[in-house]
């Protein structure tokens, strides 16, 4: 198992494997997405040609069996950065690391801490960030799909340093299992200090 940063165009390579890993992982609680290769790759497409993004693959020989990504805010869209520019930051001065996805026989190895770590070490090296963030989605307690030994990943996200910012909140959308269409689901950022 290694970890390896990518930027730019050396993505290309990886982008079929990428949109399989997100598409796989995402189906879980609590996303539950129904995957779309199109717009997989539409998204991807952003860190490829933004400045300053990141991905880090997680590699078993040639496989892809994770992947965290990350970019400068300012190049994200307008519903990642608009809680940030209506509660007065500095969007030049934020690293927003995107999903983190890992198969299941991977985690708990430690893979989910490098890949905060190699993302703010990136940002490190950039230089002007003052602060990393990222958002999670919100689902109530008792929703139907919850699996009854499903564990939220505030612990472990605390434990990176990070903090939940209720304040700063958006809507995603996309489609979810057994929904016709895309509808919106409640995201909250979350906050860290470099």
């Amino acid at each position: 198992m290694r970890l390896e940063r990518y930027t730019g165009a050396r993505l290309l390579d990886y982008i079929d494997e990428l949109a399989r890993l997100r598409i796989e992982v995402f189906r879980a609680f609590p996303y539950l997405y129904e995957g779309d290769p199109a717009y997989e790759a539409r998204y991807l497409k952003t860190y490829i040609e933004s400045p300053g993004s990141v991905i880090v693959l997680a590699l078993e020989g040639d496989s892809v069996v994770g992947a965290a990504s990350g970019i400068p805010l300012k190049y994200e869209t307008d519903v990642v950065k608009k809680p940030f520019l209506d509660a007065g930051y500095d969007i030049d001065s934020l690293f927003y690391c995107g999903e983190s996805v890992l198969l299941d026989h991977y985690r708990g190895q430690g893979i989910g801490v490098e890949f905060f770590r190699h993302r703010e070490a990136h940002a490190k090296s950039l230089g002007g960030f003052s602060q990393s963030c990222f958002c999670a989605v919100q689902r109530p307690a008792d929703h139907p799909l919850r699996p009854t030994d499903y564990v939220p990943l505030d612990g472990f996200w605390e434990k990176r340093g990070y903090t939940k910012q209720p304040e700063l909140t958006t809507q995603f959308s996309w489609r979810e299992l057994g929904e016709a269409s895309e509808s919106p689901k409640p995201m909250t950022f979350w906050l860290k200090t470099l």
